[in-house]
């Protein structure tokens, strides 16, 4: 006799992203094509029960008032994301302050992660959200760790993802959690989507793009790095690069983009490299010369430090071309 089947409780309110919702929703839903599993009871509700519009348009109507759920063992909460301009919807962060925390799992896509922060439901948590609201959130919630890199953070019995798609991965990641590998490979197949990405596989090209300097002469720095990640990258000489003193470059730096020169370089050079060993054949070896490690080992201890994952789990997982 098949167990019940987990229920997905997924939090709707007035500006929500409407692919925060469907994006999950459809991982969690396609629970349904596998005879003999439990699967996962999906239920939407809002505050006050009544229809909301999307931030796109759409309008969704709930199966329920929110104020009536009470989520308890084998069930997932959802709360996806949207532009919080304002103060929060008090109705949806009242509710997750009282009964959140009775969920087996609460799971936040993208800004709906700052939800579970108002609530508090991410003190003294390690938690991530879209890029752009990291800041935001380490600002307005201290007692919250954020990390701005991975596309989704797991902490305990709370999930908070990046913007977006990520949370298509981290909902592949929970099934894969409650119904193994197979059966998450095989709903990220039918749904086209390329494999799966691990948590800590960084936003890297949504951040560096949000990191170009305003002005020259950074900007051309910025631009000369990305071209050549093989050269010498030391603050000293960029700085020469931008006609200023090292001090002086390294302060401007981080005041135009928020992070080191440092930091940045080896962002370009992962960047660079994950490239490479998703779309070419070359050697690891290659590689790392080419991206100015030196040796495979340094890129090797960058991509732990920054990825979680040495190089070549990186390839197996999402190169397209095989050496």
């Amino acid at each position: 006799m098949s167990s019940p089947p987990r229920t997905v409780l997924v939090l709707l309110y007035e500006g929500v992203q409407s692919l925060d919702v469907t994006g999950p929703v459809e991982v969690f839903a396609a629970l349904a094509r596998f005879p003999g599993r439990a699967g996962y009871a999906i239920r939407t509700a809002s505050p006050g029960g009544g229809p909301v519009r999307t931030g796109s348009g759409l309008t969704l109507v709930p199966d329920g008032e929110l104020e009536s759920a009470r989520p308890g063992p084998g069930t997932t909460v959802l709360v996806p994301g949207g532009r919080f301009t304002a103060d929060f919807e008090p109705r949806l962060t009242d509710w997750l302050r009282t009964h959140g925390g009775g969920a087996e799992r609460l799971v936040s896509v993208c800004t709906g992660g700052l939800l579970l922060a108002e609530a508090g439901l991410l003190d003294g948590r390690r938690a991530t959200t879209h890029w752009y609201a990291c800041e935001r959130m380490a600002r307005d919630y201290p007692a919250v760790a954020v990390d701005p890199d991975p596309i989704y953070v797991r902490d305990g019995p709370v999930a908070t993802s990046a913007g977006v798609t990520a949370g298509i991965d981290l909902a592949l990641a929970l099934v894969e959690e409650d119904h193994g590998q197979d059966v998450a490979l095989t709903i990220a197949r039918h749904l086209v989507v390329f494999l799966r990405r691990p948590g800590n596989q960084a936003q890297f090209s949504a951040q560096l793009s949000a990191q170009t300097a305003r002005r020259d002469p950074l900007r051309d720095v910025q631009q000369w790095i990305s071209e050549h990640p093989g050269e010498d990258l030391g603050v000293e000489h960029l700085a020469a690069r931008a006609r200023l003193s090292p001090r002086h470059f390294a302060r401007a730096f981080r005041a135009e983009t928020g992070v080191t020169p440092g930091r940045y370089v080896e962002r370009v050079r992962v960047d660079h490299a994950r490239r490479l060993l998703e779309e070419s054949g070359e050697g690891i070896a290659q590689i790392a010369r080419a991206c100015g490690y030196g040796t495979p080992e340094a890129m090797r201890r960058a991509f732990l430090r920054t990825l979680g994952q040495p190089p070549a789990e990186y390839r197996r997982r999402f190169g397209t071309v095989r050496p």
